[in-house]
């Protein structure tokens, strides 16, 4: 993702979610996505949507060892 790209969509997430620790980071082999943190904490991923110019896809993972029991 470019720059302009990543700072837009940080944006817009810490406007959607009320938080102003997220942060997205660029991918080093990968430039078609960015990677979203709290803090050190891996949130998931941000995708260019193939389909769609100009949009965006977040992907985000939930494992069982995370989740309380």
């Amino acid at each position: 993702m470019e720059q302009k790209d990543i700072s837009r969509v940080e944006a817009h997430l810490k406007r959607t979610f009320g938080n102003p620790a997220l942060t997205l980071k660029p991918r080093p082999k990968q430039k078609d996505s960015a990677e979203l943190y709290i803090g050190d904490e891996f949130l998931g991923v941000v995708f260019q949507d193939e389909d769609d110019d100009g949009s965006f896809m977040f992907e985000m993972a939930i494992l069982a060892e995370d989740l309380e029991s």
